[in-house]
């Protein structure tokens, strides 16, 4: 059985109701056969859009404080060091995740551990993959810690048509690896940010699989 998550459940309704009426009314009141048909199946390929981008399908993680699993489903379209100029203002090793429209965009727990920084940013809607995203578009940025990896940043990022960026980490709370950490609606990309030295399990153009993928590990 599909299950959907639940920052989703809203809108899969009035995507329910606006379907109906919009099939109901084709029917009515268009008299020419194959255009009602025409619309009839756009509105279903539009609500079938709806309902597979919301979907959460279950996935079983093996926890293990050793590694980082892939937070999202998506590719891998960056692997540099770069500098992190928000929470450990030094080098790190970025690994960028893109997730298209066709992707699970459930936000997942890279590692077990403790919740040390969680902070939004309101900013531009930049296509996921502009260079300038990571620090200019509408984001969260969570720091997780633990004894054997030491401190992990995520960047939840929206792209050019996401809206809303939802987290649920809170500081000083302990997470669980593979576990719900949110939801990205309508977007888009997620950046690691890990320790240099890391051991990467994944390379460029990488398809990986939210909450079971090994994307490095200690």
């Amino acid at each position: 059985m599909i299950r959907f998550h639940k920052e989703g459940y809203k809108i899969i309704v009035i995507a329910f109701i606006l379907s109906i009426a919009g099939i109901l009314l084709a029917d009515k009141f268009i008299e020419i056969i194959w255009l009602v048909k025409v619309i009839q199946i756009a509105i279903l390929i539009l609500l079938f859009t709806v309902l597979q981008f919301f979907r959460n399908p279950k996935r079983i993680t093996t926890l293990d404080e050793r590694t980082i699993i892939a937070p999202v489903d998506g590719k891998v379209v960056v692997i540099e060091e770069v500098e992190e100029p928000e929470y450990f203002k030094d080098k790190r090793l970025q690994v960028s995740i893109f997730m298209s429209p066709i992707n699970v965009h459930v936000t997942r727990y890279a590692m077990s551990g403790i919740i040390k920084y969680s902070k939004y940013h309101p900013g531009k809607y930049l296509v996921a993959w502009h260079p300038k995203a990571s620090t200019e578009n509408e984001r969260t940025t969570v720091v997780i810690e633990n004894n054997v990896i030491g401190e992990v940043l995520y960047r939840q990022i929206a792209g050019a048509l996401a809206k809303r960026i939802v987290n649920y980490a809170k500081e000083g709370e302990e997470v669980v690896q593979g576990t719900d950490a949110g939801f990205i609606k309508f977007g888009s990309r997620v950046d690691l940010y890990l320790p240099l030295g890391t051991e990467l399990a994944v390379k460029l153009g990488d398809k990986v699989k939210g909450g079971t993928q090994i994307v490095a590990r200690k």
